[in-house]
């Protein structure tokens, strides 16, 4: 995962332990992007690189009247994508990335796992803030480069949960990793306290948070229309 294998690696059976027992540190925060997407009542949700859509498919899980657009870069996953929601007219799956989304539209909610690192920060942040019709929420699980000792300390718990998390829900050894984790990846140039620099001033009011497994959470709420 992203961060994971730039900070642990130097942690060899670590790694290699992952490997035989892989499981998803994003998919790990799905419940809880969905619960900030459902209660902020969003109907029309943009997933920006959905990946194979686990996360879409907990948003249809949790609401049926919900409608999904996921943005996938990658072929293989996008098709992937494309044929697990072939039977479901309440999601769409277009192969491409945030650049070629539609650009005129807005949507009630816009969600990021794992994707915002992939992207410039600032003018992304900047044009996900356009994305938002009034009132929308802005939901990310980010990735952040690692720097100094307080990044060290703070990812000591990840480090011992890692493993312990890996024998739960993934007991058996794999041969290779799942599907939904083999989209490409690309390590993080950002730090947290640069991102929270970048979202303050680009995203007023922009709460964020240090998570466990390497990542952090960005929620921002969009002014609501005027009367």
């Amino acid at each position: 995962m992203p961060g994971y294998f730039g900070a642990m690696a130097s942690l060899s059976p670590l790694h290699r332990f992952h490997q035989r027992h892989p499981w998803s540190h994003n998919d790990h925060y799905g419940p809880w992007v969905v619960g900030r997407v459902t209660e902020s009542g969003a109907r029309h949700v943009l997933d920006v690189g959905c990946g194979t859509g686990n996360l879409i498919a907990l948003l249809r899980e949790r609401d049926a009247a919900v409608t999904v657009t996921g943005l996938e870069p990658d072929p293989a996953t996008a098709r992937t994508a494309v044929e697990r929601f072939a039977d479901d007219p309440a999601v769409t799956i277009a192969a491409t990335d945030f650049a070629g989304r539609p650009a005129q539209r807005r949507w009630d909610a816009v969600t990021l796992v794992a994707v915002l690192h992939h992207l410039p920060l600032a003018p992304t942040l900047r044009e996900l803030r356009g994305c938002l019709a009034p009132g929308g929420r802005l939901v990310v699980v980010g990735c952040y480069r690692q720097a100094g000792p307080v990044d060290l300390l703070a990812a000591l718990p990840a480090v011992l949960a890692n493993p312990v998390m890996g024998l739960i829900r993934h007991p058996a050894r794999a041969a290779a990793p799942p599907p939904h984790m083999t989209a490409p990846t690309a390590e993080p140039q950002d730090t947290l306290d640069d991102i929270r620099a970048v979202a303050a001033r680009e995203l007023p009011g922009a709460r964020m948070r240090r998570r466990l497994f390497w990542r952090y959470t960005l929620v921002y709420d969009a002014p609501a229309a005027r009367a």
